[in-house]
């Protein structure tokens, strides 16, 4: 067994398998999920886990070279808005309406529901590569 890092199997193995450029969507549990990304839904109950964990433990676990976020964030969701800030300083973060980020969403190789229940905790990271 793992001793730490990420030890959901299915999670683990989804990000071993992602490649420079490719998306990963971590959403909170009402956004609707895309036909067609591998999902791994994380999601216990309402708040477990959090978008902040789900989102810490991938960033330890990633290399990202941008992320893109809904717009409505820094008005409906400022913890999420602050969080998303202080891991992706501008002009790393792009913000976009929720439509469009929906939109988005359908080219993402994963999906990642957290078990987040505040609106608009969602994030669409861009894989970047270590070297």
């Amino acid at each position: 067994m793992k001793r730490g890092g990420i030890l959901n199997r299915h999670l683990a193995g989804a990000l071993a398998e992602l490649g420079h450029g490719d998306g990963v969507l971590v959403c909170d549990a009402g956004m609707p999920i895309p036909a067609g990304p591998r999902v791994v839904d994380l999601a216990f109950r309402a708040g477990v886990p959090s978008f902040a964990e789900v989102l810490d433990g991938l960033l330890t676990e990633l290399v990202v070279e941008g992320a893109t976020a809904a717009t409505e964030v820094r008005e409906v969701n400022p913890g999420a808005a602050k969080l998303l800030a202080g891991h992706f300083p501008d002009p790393a973060l792009t913000l976009v309406p929720h439509e469009r980020l929906k939109e988005l969403s359908a080219g993402a190789r994963l999906v990642v529901r957290t078990g987040e229940a505040r609106p608009y905790a969602n994030v669409l990271l861009r894989c970047g590569v270590f070297f």
